[in-house]
């Protein structure tokens, strides 16, 4: 569907920020109790040991700070979901930084203390409207701010996974924006009607070209529950897996989504 002819969904920069704070908090909250076997042990993530996954969780949060250094852009030439289509194209950067952030902080509490107390004093410093110069673009600093929340909830569900008995908690306010930010880009990826995807109590969109529905029941309806919306739209479980498994339920001709996922890697 063309943008103009959108609705483009609206965040509210005081409980984003507050979502990515408190976030970040249940991370390094969970991180100080991990023992040094714990830390080396593998995750999903290919080859990353959980000490790598932390240092990039504190990666992902810091890369505020690195866009904050850079001047500021003229104009905003891209929009927020522009930057769940961009990550892959990083990936390979983004793997060798976090190796080397691994090796460089042996003390991931003070680490992740360090960055906790500088984004607040950031965020006070500059205004949501402040332009940034991003791997995607020019874009404002509260719509960037809103990006933080996918890659804290995704990397907090890649540390659950990765540390037997671990139950970092989820806020809530950063689940909803990861799940809705993620359920947009697919309704931009396959514009269309036939297809409205539920993602209880966060999100509903639709999707796909087809017959479109005005009331009623559409003609195929996709649900599924928060977190496996959010794996299956970042790699971490398939289309197929999912639906063996009973974690989606998927009706109607156009209900099956395995060829528009994952949608960021």
């Amino acid at each position: 569907m063309p943008p103009a002819k959108r609705r483009i969904r609206t965040y509210d920069p005081v409980k984003i920020r507050k979502a990515v704070q408190d976030q970040f908090g249940n991370v390094r909250e969970a991180v100080r109790t991990l023992t040094p076997e714990q830390l080396a042990g593998p995750t999903r993530l290919g080859e990353w040991t959980v000490r790598e996954l932390v240092a990039h969780i504190g990666m992902a949060v810091t890369a505020v700070h690195r866009s904050l250094e850079k001047p500021e852009p003229v104009k905003q030439d891209a929009v927020l979901l522009d930057w769940v289509f961009a990550t892959a194209a990083s990936s390979s950067a983004i793997d060798e930084f976090t190796r080397r952030l691994g090796e460089q902080h042996t003390d991931l509490g003070a680490y992740l203390a360090d960055i906790e107390q500088s984004l607040d004093r950031l965020l006070d410093e500059h205004p949501g409207g402040r332009l940034l110069e991003t791997n995607f673009g020019a874009v404002p600093l509260a719509d960037y701010v809103v990006t933080r929340t996918v890659e804290l909830v995704v990397h907090t569900d890649d540390l659950n996974a990765a540390v037997p008995g671990l139950e970092v908690p989820y806020d809530r306010q950063a689940l909803a924006a990861c799940t809705r930010l993620l359920a947009d880009a697919l309704a931009v990826k396959a514009p269309g009607g036939s297809t409205e995807v539920r993602i209880p109590p966060y999100a509903v969109v639709q999707c796909i070209e087809g017959p479109r529905h005005t009331r009623g029941t559409p003609p195929s309806v996709v649900e599924t529950d928060p977190l496996t919306w959010i794996r299956l739209a970042t790699g971490r479980v398939t289309w197929a897996d999912a639906v063996q498994e009973a974690q989606v339920s998927a009706s109607g001709e156009r209900a099956d989504l395995g060829g528009l996922l994952p949608l960021m890697r």
